[in-house]
């Protein structure tokens, strides 16, 4: 996984993309996608709540096929970057459909 504040690897550009999106789409636009992507901070710190993690969560099986463990704590502590890298570890590389 990332250190925190260390992007992933290039590679990742369309997927934090594509998730950076679907986080925003999660929070109903209440955090933008071009702030998850600037932010090293958690998602919790930048306004993610719980019902908009469970969207997320919802929103990532549907469009990249991995499930993400809405117990695991790293999904609340780590900050986008570590949402990328745990995705990346789970096998989505890019979503598997376009809107």
């Amino acid at each position: 996984m990332s250190a925190p504040g260390t992007p992933p690897s290039p590679d990742t550009g369309a997927l934090r993309l594509r998730l950076a999106e679907s986080v925003a789409r999660a929070c109903d636009g209440a955090v933008g996608a071009a702030q998850v992507l600037a932010s090293t901070e958690s998602l919790a710190a930048l306004g993610v709540g719980s019902l908009a993690l469970l969207r997320l969560a919802d929103a990532v099986e549907e469009e990249f096929g991995v499930l993400l463990d809405l117990g695991d704590g790293a999904l609340h502590t780590d900050g986008f970057d570590g949402l990328v890298a745990q995705l990346v570890r789970l096998g989505a590389t890019e979503p598997r459909w376009t809107p």
